[in-house]
């Protein structure tokens, strides 16, 4: 599997977001063992040090858990804990720069609720 990497961000913050997504779509569920090291640096074309790094950054973060012998597997209530901090870290980063663009715009909530609309500004 090829991916394209950002130029901005360092590929382990890369590949470690790209863990955090599949957890909070559900396709990695709580209990579910993460691809070896091996395996994922292979699919990437990454360094394994690369892959190490990702996979270490979710286990100091409390969502994968290291079985000896058996690798890295999700942990219960992993999902929860994740969509908890995006909710966060969307409403902190994300949402204020999307309502200054709003506001810029001159939109209102019926735009942006029902955009096919028509609607006119007095």
């Amino acid at each position: 599997m090829s991916h394209q990497w950002a130029d901005n961000l360092p590929i382990y913050r890369q590949l470690k977001d790209l863990v955090v997504a599949r957890i909070i779509a559900g396709e990695l569920k709580p209990g579910d063992a993460l691809p070896s090291v091996r395996t994922v640096a292979a699919e990437y074309q990454l360094n394994p040090i690369t892959v190490s790094r990702a996979f270490q950054e979710l286990a100091d973060e409390d969502l994968v858990e290291k079985r000896r012998g058996l690798g890295m597997f999700v942990i219960e209530g992993a999902p929860q804990k994740l969509l908890a901090s995006e909710r966060r870290r969307f409403l902190d980063e994300e949402w204020p720069q999307v309502l200054a663009r709003i506001a810029q715009l001159g939109l209102d909530l019926g735009e942006l609720v029902n955009p096919g609309k028509k609607w006119s500004k007095p």
